[in-house]
């Protein structure tokens, strides 16, 4: 149905706009995308007001760092991100893992979108080195919804008015959904950034000493330090 435009007015009075409430549902890796994607799916159900034209949906996810525990292997690939353990009580908190913009279609009562979550193996992102040192369990997020809402009025005018800021919602999502995102693009691999002068260094190394992969020349410079 073609809805009349009031210029994009806000809402008058006798045209409350709805209120959206946010349920997660689940995550599961997308099985064909160019790069590592996973997908949160959320439950939107409209309370009150007139039927939902459409929204503009800003996310952002935060990693909620506290509301889990963490063994020794983690503690000791976190202390990067959190410093040594016994400052923990100060510097373990929430952080931003990636903001998700999408349009939600029309709906009436409720409505179910898959949020696409592009991830990165990039280890020097913060989200990227919290997840990758957790062995198993859960990741705690923090899902925070902000955006515009289009709706009709009462006399079928199409409405605009801004989402409240107090849209959130929390999911313990598996660490297995995220690894088995990472696994299907780079199966047993990790990424390392280094400067250039180091990664000039290590090939001339790879090339002076003939490993026929950066596996074998890694691998020999530990054994050489006595790392390995």
């Amino acid at each position: 149905m073609q809805l009349p435009v009031t210029n994009g007015a806000p809402a008058r009075a006798g045209s409350p706009p709805p209120q959206l409430e946010f349920v997660v549902e689940g995550a599961e890796s997308v099985r064909h995308a160019a790069v590592p994607t996973l997908f949160i799916r959320l439950r939107i159900e409209r309370r009150g007001g007139g039927p939902v034209h459409s929204v503009g949906l800003t996310t952002q996810i935060r990693i909620a760092a506290t509301r889990r525990s963490y063994d020794e292997h983690a503690r000791e690939r976190l202390t990067d991100l959190f410093g040594p353990t016994e400052q923990w009580s100060r510097s373990l908190r929430s952080f931003l893992w990636t903001h998700v913009v999408v349009q939600v279609p029309a709906f009436t009562d409720a409505t179910y979108l898959d949020l696409p979550v592009v991830c990165t193996y990039d280890l020097e992102a913060s989200g990227t080195k919290y997840i990758d040192a957790l062995a198993d369990g859960e990741v705690p997020l923090e899902l925070l919804f902000s955006g515009t809402i289009f709706y009709a009025g009462d006399d079928g005018r199409l409405q605009v008015a801004p989402m409240p800021w107090d849209r959130e919602a929390e999911f313990r999502m598996p660490v297995s959904v995220w690894r088995e995102t990472m696994d299907r693009h780079f199966p047993n691999s990790a990424w390392l950034r280094v400067q250039h002068e180091q990664f000039d260094r290590l090939a001339a190394y790879k090339a002076r000493h003939m490993h026929p992969t950066w596996d074998h020349a890694v691998k020999a410079l530990l054994q050489e330090a006595g790392e390995e």
